[in-house]
């Protein structure tokens, strides 16, 4: 058994490495001996997408494409999986092998233990531990958005991708065709910054407002991707992080902690309500409405009619 599953995997990583061009589920079947005696499509399908994600934690990238008439193609470029020799000293691989355990997720789990491995064949002693030292912490990044996966593959890949996104002052989700550049997670949210083709700009998107599947497209990016993707600062300016004002708004006692430690001033009203005054800057209406019925603002008068309706179109669903 175990013979007859290497050979498929060896089959499939030859098919995929051999074609110039993505080949669908129907097409990879045809080719694959193994494959074609499959008793049922539902058998097929099931073997292929644990051999699919059995060659990727060995480390063949394989690049997931949708052509125009919605057909999912699959094909793994040259390019993409040649590396050069890696050499790492003990601090290099002591980071990678910090930077592994970080991913506690059960779909990058076992990529990540395999990357270990590889790290430990590298170059990393079987006696350190990169952690060990502060055994009593567990590194985490928390990762509950559908969309995170598909994307990181996306950014990667370097694939366009569509998703539906909305905005939070928006009734409805808008379409947005994407070139993906990086992901990063800032004060617990995940956010993807790109290209928005639609737009003619660069933009960030807060994972949690995409909605429905990420789907990729076929095609290069349009434009270069930056040296340096700020996604932290360009989230911080959208926050308020770079504000030049300040904005006075009411908070009951026992909620709103983030807001609390951006206080510059906090007054006690009585009556289970607090007084404080927040630095205001571009996005802190967005920020706001997230607290719901704990904030009312009570001045500047823009801010107060942006977080209203932003609460109203919410409010409309």
């Amino acid at each position: 058994m175990a013979i007859a599953k290497a050979e498929r995997l060896m089959n499939l990583a030859l098919c995929l490495l051999g074609t110039r061009r993505p080949l669908s589920k129907r097409e990879l079947r045809e080719s694959i001996e193994a494959y074609l005696e499959a008793g049922s499509d539902d058998s097929f399908n099931r073997m292929f997408e644990r051999d699919k994600d059995d060659l990727r934690e060995l480390g063949l990238v394989i690049e997931t494409v949708e052509n125009l008439d919605g057909e999912t193609g699959y094909l793994a470029r040259r390019d993409s999986n040649r590396l050069p020799p890696i050499t790492l000293d003990a601090e290099e691989a002591a980071a990678l092998g910090l930077a592994a355990k970080v991913w506690q997720q059960a779909r990058l789990a076992g990529a990540a233990s395999g990357a270990l491995q590889k790290l430990r064949a590298a170059g990393l002693p079987e006696d350190v531990d990169p952690y060990g030292a502060h055994g009593a912490l567990e590194p985490r990044i928390p990762v509950h958005e559908a969309a995170f996966e598909p994307l990181m593959l996306a950014c990667r890949d370097r694939r366009p991708v569509v998703f539906d996104y909305r905005k939070a002052n928006a009734a409805q989700p808008g379409q947005r065709h994407v070139e993906p550049w990086a992901l990063e997670c800032w004060r617990g949210h995940w956010y993807l910054a790109g290209w928005d083709r639609d737009r003619g700009a660069e933009r960030v998107f807060r994972l949690s407002r995409i909605t429905g599947k990420v789907r990729s497209r076929s095609g290069r990016f349009t434009v270069p991707v930056p040296d340096v993707v700020t996604v932290r600062e360009t989230v911080a300016s959208w926050a308020g992080e770079t504000a030049d004002r300040s904005a006075r708004i009411r908070l009951r006692s026992d909620a709103g902690y983030p807001l609390r430690a951006k206080a510059t001033t906090v007054r006690e009203l009585g009556n289970g309500w607090d007084e404080l005054e927040i630095p205001y800057g571009h996005g802190l209406d967005a920020w706001l409405v997230e607290f719901g019925p704990d904030v009312v603002v009570l001045e500047p008068a823009e801010l107060r009619a942006d977080v209203v309706d932003r609460l109203r179109a919410v409010a409309k669903g």
